[in-house]
């Protein structure tokens, strides 16, 4: 079964083409040659993109049972803020910074500074079963996953920090507010992206209707009708200058 898909309108960028996304409903491998997308949070794609698969609606699920919290692989960061706000479970007041679904988050340990989605990770289930967190290689925005994440389970605790939750919401709201990917590029030991791009004079800098925020120069954030090639564009000239 399939599911199209209006990248211009669902990713997070508004880049991309109507493609008919392949919807995976049961723990199974990737089929070969297929890339997995989450809620395209983090995703430039391309006019001619390789074959895409997701999770189906049926990943979208979140319960708790005793001190285990299950959460499945296409359920949205939002659902899981609500959830642990209204039954005062600590630990997921990240979410608040993080858009996206947990498959997604997980497979790239999305986090902000010290606060990452692994914190408080227990295990994943994947197409080969549960894996638990100790048997994963994961650091700073990366996880070392052999499969698809599925559903993962995490420990409950008590104690919702509504601080903690006014912070992330003050982050939010000093980002750029135009269409992106969030941060482009990950910090270098010992550095930050954002900082290295405005020293290299690319802050503000933009080809066609894409550009590096003026707000924060590691955004890169689309001003309205931004294409792919413009993107491409900026993030190869980055590089090859920082």
């Amino acid at each position: 079964m399939t599911k199209n898909i209006h990248f211009s309108s669902y990713s997070s960028l508004k880049i991309g083409p109507s493609v008919d996304v392949l919807l995976l409903e049961t723990p199974q491998p990737l089929p070969r040659h297929h890339i997995i997308i989450g809620g395209a949070n983090n995703l430039l794609i391309s006019p001619t993109p390789p074959p895409l698969a997701m999770l189906d609606k049926a990943f979208d699920f979140i319960y708790q049972e005793g001190d285990i919290l299950h959460v499945g692989g296409a359920t949205p960061s939002g659902k899981m803020l609500s959830f642990a706000k209204k039954h005062n479970l600590a630990g997921f007041e990240l979410m608040q910074k993080l858009p996206g679904t947990l498959g997604g988050m997980v497979a790239m340990n999305a986090g902000l500074k010290e606060w990452e989605v692994f914190n408080n990770l227990r295990a994943i289930r994947t197409e080969n079963g549960w894996i638990d967190k100790s048997d994963i290689n994961h650091g700073y925005r990366f996880a070392n996953i052999d499969g698809i994440v599925y559903e993962a389970a995490f420990t409950c605790k008590e104690g919702f920090d509504e601080t903690l939750l006014a912070m992330f919401k003050q982050m939010r709201d000093n980002q750029p507010k135009e269409a992106s990917a969030g941060s482009c590029f990950k910090n270098p030991v010992g550095h930050y992206a954002g900082k290295l791009i405005e020293e290299a004079g690319f802050k503000g800098k933009r080809v066609g209707a894409m550009m590096f925020s003026p707000v924060h120069a590691n955004f890169l954030v689309n001003t309205g009708g931004g294409t792919f090639e413009e993107a491409f564009a900026l993030i190869t000239e980055v590089k090859a200058e920082v």
